[in-house]
């Protein structure tokens, strides 16, 4: 896949990875200068400003009003920031904003095979911005359009930093809202997940993994991000701060995968060893190896 190992000039985020728990917020939030500047919490990874599902209609003029003054303001900022535009021609305006080289990227809305190639020609103005497409359509349902669109994201130009999952839009689609008991695995979207990750992971897409919108069941969300991680998903959007602590906790590495990995990595390891019970072959385990030592070095050791 040749658009998501592209660096992008703009961006403060090196990888994947590194987004962590992000963000999101209204476009309207007043506070948006401190936030970016890690003024008000100071632990953030990476932050969106949404235009689309999180403001009313009647509140995109003062959204776009509120981003344009952001945008001269957040030079300085000290965390990657993306935005979620509306449309495409919320995307062609805020490309036109003053600053707009300090958005380091953008989350685009219901992304289909057809629309993918209008935000792509948008986004092509600013060659280093790097895009977000969001899986949240019908075309989840099918792997024949999940295999489309996959298709046209293969015409961007553009770095792709990574697919992000709309759990709660493909729910809206099946006129279901999941109880704050239940994870996302444990509802008909399972097999929908499993198909996006057999679709997507190995043509080389990242992808994180979709919102939790319960406030009130931190035992939940942080089972749902174990479940999260055994299927390759290492980025998680937050809806609220409380939750960046329970997603980025679950995300630190065990010292003995830890162990693990360097092991594998060693360059005198046999070819199939074992390690704590486990059979360990480096050919095999060198991707996980890798990727489980970034997540030490950006998380944390538990």
């Amino acid at each position: 896949m040749q658009n998501s190992g592209k660096q992008g000039t703009r961006s403060i985020a090196p990888h994947y990875l590194a987004l962590g728990a992000t963000l999101y917020m209204p476009a309207t939030r007043g506070d948006l200068p401190e936030i970016l500047r890690l003024e008000k919490l100071p632990h953030l990874r990476s932050v969106v400003a949404c235009t689309e599902d999180a403001i009313h209609d009647r509140d995109l003029p003062a959204a776009l009003a509120n981003l344009e003054r952001v945008l001269e303001q957040c030079r300085h900022r000290h965390v990657p920031f993306f935005i979620r535009p509306r449309n495409v021609m919320v995307l062609s305006r805020l490309l036109a904003m003053a600053g707009s080289e300090n958005i380091d990227g953008v989350v685009l809305p219901k992304v289909t095979a057809e629309n993918l190639l209008a935000y792509a020609d948008v986004a092509s103005r600013a060659p280093a911005l790097r895009l977000l497409p969001t899986l949240e359509t019908e075309d989840a349902f099918e792997r024949r359009r999940l295999e489309r669109l996959r298709a046209a994201l293969e015409q961007v130009t553009n770095p792709i930093l990574c697919l992000r999952i709309g759990g709660n839009d493909l729910l809206r689609l099946l006129g279901l809202k999941r109880p704050k008991h239940l994870t996302l695995y444990d509802t008909p979207l399972h097999s929908v997940l499993n198909d996006m990750i057999l679709t997507f992971s190995p043509a080389g897409y990242e992808i994180a993994a979709t919102a939790f919108e319960h406030l009130d069941s931190p035992d939940t969300l942080a089972r749902e991000v174990e479940l999260d991680m055994a299927h390759g998903l290492l980025s998680k959007t937050a809806i609220h701060p409380m939750q960046i602590p329970i997603i980025e906790q679950a995300y630190r590495v065990s010292q003995e995968d830890r162990d693990m990995a360097e092991k594998i990595l060693d360059p005198q390891a046999q070819a199939v060893f074992k390690h704590g019970g486990q059979m360990c072959e480096p050919v095999i385990h060198r991707r996980w190896a890798e990727r489980l030592l970034l997540r030490a070095e950006l998380f944390g050791v538990r």
